[in-house]
């Protein structure tokens, strides 16, 4: 079965046919590729605020549960969620939808950043110079449906290990920060008493 044919593909917005060179209408938090964090989160620092000369259509704004996937290398995937709902998309990534009663979109993440369609991605895009995927390789890519529960249950160990990743990641900046507190205290104590 064709992901086109479970869930609507689309290309994100073409920027310059929306942006306000002054007075703009809306303003928006925008998507780019520096805030694709390889893990496949969007890091919320490093989005752009764009303006719009207008109110923009829904479908070019990020909504829980789609998937955003970068259209070029390394053709990260990222789930958007309530703190990155609102955002826009621009066509430098596609919009995947599903419909939650055929393809899990927490499923749909995970399959998508697996190292074998990552691959099929490389090769797909690797007849042009710039190493830019099409968004109907994304249409057109054949999917194994699995049943509902099956979905959930991967989903489940990939959203576990994604947050397992993510806080352990967060410990080890932390305990970085904290070592080298007590370092730089324990220099300058030393330093203080060696000049007395």
């Amino acid at each position: 079965m064709k992901l086109g044919d479970i869930a609507s593909v689309r290309s994100g917005l073409v920027l310059s046919r929306k942006l306000a060179r002054e007075n703009p209408a809306q303003r928006y938090r925008l998507i780019n590729l520096r805030s694709i964090a390889p893990e496949g989160f969007i890091d919320l620092n490093e989005t752009d605020v764009f303006d719009a000369k207008e109110k923009l259509p829904g479908e070019y704004l990020s909504q829980v549960g789609d998937i955003v996937i970068r259209l070029s290398a390394p053709y990260t995937a990222v789930l958007i969620d309530a703190e990155s709902e609102g955002m826009v998309i621009s066509s430098n990534f596609v919009i995947v939808r599903t419909d939650p009663k055929a393809l899990l979109p927490e499923y749909l993440f995970w399959l998508l950043n697996t190292p074998e369609v990552k691959h099929e991605m490389f090769e797909s895009s690797s007849s042009n110079m710039l190493g830019a995927i099409k968004a109907k390789f994304f249409s057109d890519y054949d999917i194994t449906l699995l049943s509902i529960s099956e979905q959930q249950k991967i989903a489940a160990i990939n959203t576990l290990a994604k947050t397992e990743s993510r806080l352990l990641q967060q410990l080890a900046k932390a305990k970085e920060q904290y070592y080298e507190i007590i370092l730089r205290n324990t220099y300058n104590e030393y330093k203080r008493s060696n000049q007395i």
